[in-house]
């Protein structure tokens, strides 16, 4: 479960959580800075849960950048993986630049991201690189694959995105180039038209009107995605990366319930005893 899609107080989020049954957590910064309390009030909130943290996001607009910019991300980095070690947390997350200040050079990108990964080596965090499909240099999961594989780093690897994969129309055949060993994190959603046709769309749809797997128009296609996974091999950790801003008005309890239904449409339909999310919801 992703706190992004939950409305309230960080307690309430992590209550209502673990409630419905699920043992894991996506956080965001916001979820810590914005703490009444403070920090480190956010941090025991989340280590007394008894929740596992599956990741923190996220670092925006990081590669590509030069001079007083790149210091400048380089600060924010630094500030993002202390708080993601805090929280006990292993993965960063960090999504590809829609910078307009960014620059095209790929050798560039993955030079950043090699310093990233080399920034988080001491505190144990891996990065998880996730191609946005309006990034403004890399906007699909192979462009991202290719940068992460160049810059062959232990600790640096995919984050793959259901929303951003459909929104596109990327070829699913495409994964079975990916090597699954690489890929640290796995967030799934649904949306509730067939597609979109603009960056400005995928933006807006992204950001607002996300649905849970099996509640949307792609079911079949968020169902073969998964099973793809499995049959590779990939084992690890499954969130839902769900915006929406009907669900952060309703009751934290329903929202979580959608979740965990969801979790029962998809180990269901997949019907595979080595889907993570069958043991372990995150």
């Amino acid at each position: 479960m992703d706190t992004i899609t939950l409305a309230g107080p960080l307690e309430a989020k992590l209550r209502a959580v673990r409630e419905a049954g699920f043992t894991q957590i996506m956080l965001n910064a916001t979820d810590i800075v914005g703490h009444p309390g403070g920090e480190a009030a956010a941090v025991a909130a989340v280590r007394s849960s008894g929740l596992r943290v599956t990741g923190f996001q996220v670092l925006r607009d990081f590669e590509g950048l030069s001079g007083t910019l790149h210091a400048y991300k380089v600060d924010v980095a630094k500030a993002m993986l202390g708080m993601c070690h805090a929280l006990g947390s292993n993965v960063l997350l960090a999504c590809s630049t829609s910078s307009p200040h960014s620059s095209a050079d790929v050798s560039l990108m993955k030079k950043d991201l090699q310093k990233l990964a080399m920034l988080a080596v001491p505190l144990n965090i891996r990065v998880a690189y996730e191609a946005l499909s309006w990034g403004r240099h890399v906007n699909e999961f192979p462009q991202s694959w290719e940068i992460v594989a160049e810059a062959d780093r232990s600790n640096l690897g995919l984050c793959l995105d259901s929303f951003h994969i459909l929104a596109n129309r990327t070829d699913f055949e495409l994964l079975q180039e990916v090597d699954p060993r690489k890929i640290f994190l796995v967030q799934l959603s649904d949306f509730l038209w067939q597609e979109v046709r603009s960056a400005e769309e995928r933006i807006e749809t992204a950001r607002h009107s996300r649905v849970f797997p099996g509640e949307g128009v792609h079911s079949d296609k968020v169902a073969a995605m998964v099973r793809e996974l499995d049959e590779m091999g990939y084992r690890g950790d499954y969130s839902f990366e769900v915006f929406n801003d009907d669900y952060r008005q309703l009751p934290l309890p329903m929202v979580a319930e959608r979740a965990r239904r969801s979790v029962k449409w998809i180990t269901g339909l997949v019907s595979r005893r080595s889907l993570p999310a069958r043991r372990r919801p995150a």
